[in-house]
């Protein structure tokens, strides 16, 4: 049973459903960097034809999670040791900036959502559920984006989650997720008590803190079934 049939939903699965779904894999670190991505294996995963696959990757590409190779086909991106310095240089740039904004908007229902979203992660941490505590951990800091409601931050905190969790893929260890729940936990009591200087500086320890757990001299490499992946 392929894609379609098992959803009941023909091909009426349009090229961003296809987008979404494959960004969520990759952000989930389900399909690591340098993953190939093979049309035919596209195809029957989601029940659709090729164009709709190839409409599809080039928009991901054009988001920067998929590399296209002339005559290779396309892969997950692979970013390099420098590219991986590049991203957390504008992470550390970017983030704190949005902390403050984030303390100057949020209401009291978004502090509350914070609060929220950071228990799950404490309950994925603890429970060992690493995928979802992956998932979790990448949405906290477009949530924040939210809050400090600024559309363009938000779009630059989706594709720079994005290829952080690329980056850890590549160089982080096995064990490794893509933040501390406790160091959330840290920025969203500075937010609350509307402390700005301190929300900032704790985001950009965080940060950093990231970048030294990882050791950017590895890369993980690993054969995948694309099918038994992407369906749902």
């Amino acid at each position: 049973m392929n894609y379609a049939e098992a959803q009941g939903e023909g091909t009426d699965i349009g090229e961003e459903d296809i987008v979404e779904h494959i960004f969520e894999a990759v952000v989930d670190q389900r399909l690591p960097p340098g993953t190939k991505l093979s049309e035919s294996a596209l195809c029957e995963a989601f029940g659709v034809g090729r164009m709709r696959i190839r409409r599809a990757l080039l928009l991901l590409a054009s988001q920067q999670i998929v590399d296209l190779h002339t005559n290779r086909g396309a892969f997950v991106a692979s970013p390099t040791a420098e590219q991986a310095h590049e991203v957390f240089e504008a992470r550390l740039t970017l983030e704190p900036s949005i902390t403050r904004l984030a303390v100057a908007r949020a209401t009291d229902a978004d502090i509350a959502a914070l609060a929220e979203h950071i228990e799950l992660e404490h309950q994925a941490h603890h429970s060992g559920r690493r995928r979802d505590a992956i998932r979790l951990s990448g949405q906290f800091h477009g949530l924040l984006a939210q809050v400090a409601a600024n559309s363009v931050m938000s779009r630059m905190m989706r594709e720079l989650i994005t290829r952080t969790s690329l980056i850890i893929g590549i160089f982080g260890a096995q064990d490794m997720t893509d933040c501390r729940d406790h160091d959330h936990s840290s920025i969203v009591d500075a937010i609350r008590d509307r402390d700005a200087d301190l929300a900032a500086e704790l985001m950009r320890d965080h940060l950093a803190q990231i970048k030294r757990d990882l050791d950017l001299t590895e890369r993980s490499t690993g054969q995948l079934d694309l099918v038994a992946i992407l369906k749902r």
